[in-house]
């Protein structure tokens, strides 16, 4: 869902584009890095149009960096992805019961992903602490970076998969490469949406008097510091 700066490293890389069947489905802090393209000038693979101005045309053989999370060993630098639809500005409203418009919790967000106006994908190179949404992470149960993984434990090397999602499972690690280290899951702090265990009511469908709901853990944070 989203990268959250915690105390990020500066000045992040912004003037790469993503690839094209991957660049709107970035989440926000994904493992990724650079692969090389062919130019369209003369039946490339990517969408870029042939621009003498750009130095695209009158080659079929030169190539161009742009961002993947499909990583294979070998590929460096490495990064972190900042780019994504929830909490990053797009929102116009949400779909919720067929109501337009109104925040709430759930539903369809409405708005386009932060990359679509560029195609590029902002990149976090330097260390730093960040914090990763659950969903955009390794989710497999008992082994992946979850809150209900019993081996976790603070400072344990976390590892990037094929897809470039973060886990702490050096066996579902596209290499043994540490990337990042784990801090502690934690929830995103906020009371603006105001969650469940705030207004259960007396009779209320959404919870019973005197028995509120817990709170639940929305992200991990990690020192992200990736081996070369």
């Amino acid at each position: 869902m989203a990268l959250r700066l915690v105390q990020s490293g500066f000045q992040p890389l912004g003037q790469f584009d993503g690839y094209d069947s991957e660049v709107t489905s970035f989440l926000g802090g994904e493992v990724c890095s650079f692969t090389g393209v062919l130019i369209k000038s003369s039946g490339g693979t990517d969408l870029a149009a042939a621009d003498a101005g750009d130095g695209y045309s009158g080659t079929t053989t030169k190539l161009r960096p742009v961002v993947t999370k499909s990583l294979i060993s070998g590929m460096r630098p490495l990064f972190l992805a900042d780019d994504g639809t929830t909490g990053y500005g797009t929102l116009f409203g949400r779909v919720v019961g067929g109501t337009v418009g109104q925040q709430s919790t759930g539903g369809a967000v409405l708005g386009p992903h932060s990359a679509t106006g560029s195609g590029k994908i902002t990149l976090w190179d330097k260390p730093g602490t960040y914090a990763v949404t659950l969903d955009a992470v390794d989710t497999t149960a008992g082994t992946g970076l979850v809150p209900g993984n019993p081996a976790m434990s603070v400072g344990d090397p976390l590892y990037a998969t094929a897809a470039g999602k973060l886990t702490p499972d050096a066996g579902a690690a596209f290499e043994a490469v540490v990337v990042a280290r784990f801090i502690e899951f934690q929830t995103d702090g906020s009371l603006v949406t105001t969650p469940n265990y705030l207004v259960a009511a007396l009779n209320s469908p959404s919870g019973t008097l005197g028995v509120p709901a817990q709170l639940a853990f929305t992200e991990a944070v990690i020192h992200f510091n990736p081996e070369v």
